[in-house]
């Protein structure tokens, strides 16, 4: 039988960079691109973390979301999709339970993150998805990170826990 531990550090398979976000400002609108460049201490490239304008918390400077939780999202809403730029996240992931990267180390394309806890919603979800927004949002935010190794992260790279080797499909 496994420990708490082994069944911890063991994902069965890797997940998928879906979309990518970056915030040029404060209250600005999110832009999508296809990839970016993570930088240790700063965040992801073009992200208004990245312009020394402001003093970034380490540990929060990327944030990523499950694309299996937009759906319930917008279902809880009463939408029938949603547009990930709206939920002001940096990167969407398929096919990982991002949860599971909590306090280990994973890597997208030739970047290392660490996954340093929940990231909860903010007020503005109730500006940018209207009423009950927040509440939508409970549960479904997704995680913040941060650089361990600087490196490019484009769509449709592949995410897996570096502990065991990247991609940790074996037992």
């Amino acid at each position: 039988m496994k420990t708490l531990t082994e069944l911890q550090n063991f994902i069965p398979g890797n997940g998928t960079v879906t979309w990518i976000g970056v915030r040029p400002a404060r209250r600005e609108p999110v832009v999508s691109v296809r990839s970016t460049r993570a930088l240790i201490g700063l965040g992801l490239e073009g992200d208004r973390r990245t312009s020394g304008k402001h003093s970034p918390d380490a540990d929060r400077l990327v944030t990523l979301i499950q694309e299996e939780h937009l759906p319930a999202i917008a279902s809880l809403l009463m939408l029938d999709d949603l547009d990930p730029a709206l939920l002001r996240r940096n990167i969407v992931v398929k096919g990982i339970n991002l949860l599971a990267l909590k306090n280990q180390q994973f890597k997208i394309g030739d970047a290392i993150l660490e996954g340093t806890g929940p990231c909860p919603p903010c007020s503005r979800m109730e500006e940018v998805l209207g009423a009950g927004g927040y509440n939508a949002m409970r549960g479904h935010g997704g995680i913040t990170a941060k650089v361990i190794q600087e490196g490019e992260i484009d769509c449709g790279d592949d995410v897996g826990l570096m502990k065991a080797g990247f991609g940790n499909l074996s037992d």
